[in-house]
């Protein structure tokens, strides 16, 4: 038998089976105060981890921050230099050219023996001009009967201008003239299109920079037989013209739609 004393009772008698339960609520009381100062202290720990974690981060940034400007400052001047540097390269690089180009432009003298090339930078050029002599006149045969005693030189007359070509006066319609130019009537829609944005059925429309005349503005006039402007000899040319080249009228047609010429 034990005698265990209370604080605020009498001392009063345990037994043993009481004693041991007793101890191991102690004991266990004491390893939960244990773990529990232990999982403190861990979170102490980690707590202080990872506080010098977050220090630790801060510092670097800062740090990779103070040498990135360090090596800026560094670099700059450098940087600089070399920019000035190949400015001056390239100026005296477009001086050389330019002087070489120079060089290249001096005159050359091929000498009178031997052509041997000389570079000159300034050349003086005395120049012997013959006197060239005059061309005989042609004698004039002197016919019996005439008198010629008044007229002492030929004349000579000057060849005749090239004349243009004579206007269109006829009349006519868009139909009449493509049905004698032997047109298919199939394909009088695709000629309408073009001739009216060419000459606008002009037979006389004339482009003065060019010199193109007639209907379907050929160029020059005397591709078409009889000077141009007839709308039925202009009309049987561009037949010609627009199936030779494209294949057929709706083939111009179409590159006149996309090109805006032909």
């Amino acid at each position: 038998m034990l005698t265990v004393t209370d604080h605020n009772s009498e001392p009063r008698t345990q037994t043993r089976r009481q004693a041991r339960a007793t101890q191991r609520a102690a004991m266990s009381e004491g390893r939960r105060i244990e773990r529990s100062a232990i999982r403190a202290e861990r979170r102490r720990d980690r707590n202080t981890v990872r506080s010098w974690t977050a220090r630790r981060v801060a510092i670097g940034v800062l740090g990779g921050v103070a040498a990135v400007g360090i090596v800026g400052a560094m670099v700059a001047p450098l940087l600089q230099s070399q920019t000035a540097t190949a400015s001056q390269d390239h100026a005296q690089q477009s001086q050389t050219a330019y002087s070489a180009a120079a060089e290249d432009a001096q005159l050359f003298a091929v000498a009178e023996h031997g052509a041997v090339l000389s570079a000159l930078t300034n050349v003086a050029y005395e120049v012997e001009v013959p006197t060239p002599t005059p061309t005989p006149e042609p004698e004039v045969a002197s016919v019996p009967g005439a008198d010629t005693s008044g007229d002492t030189s030929t004349e000579q007359t000057a060849p005749a201008p090239i004349q243009p070509p004579a206007a269109y006066t006829g009349g006519g319609s868009a139909s009449d003239w493509m049905a004698a130019a032997g047109i298919a009537e199939s394909d009088w829609g695709y000629v309408d299109y073009i001739v009216t944005r060419e000459s606008g059925w002009n037979p006389n429309a004339t482009n003065a920079a060019s010199g193109a005349c007639g209907l379907v503005q050929a160029l020059p006039c005397s591709k078409v037989p009889g000077g141009g402007y007839d709308p039925v000899a202009n009309l049987q040319w561009a037949n010609g013209y627009a199936v030779g080249r494209y294949g057929s009228w709706a083939n111009a047609h179409a590159f006149w739609v996309s090109n805006h010429w032909w």
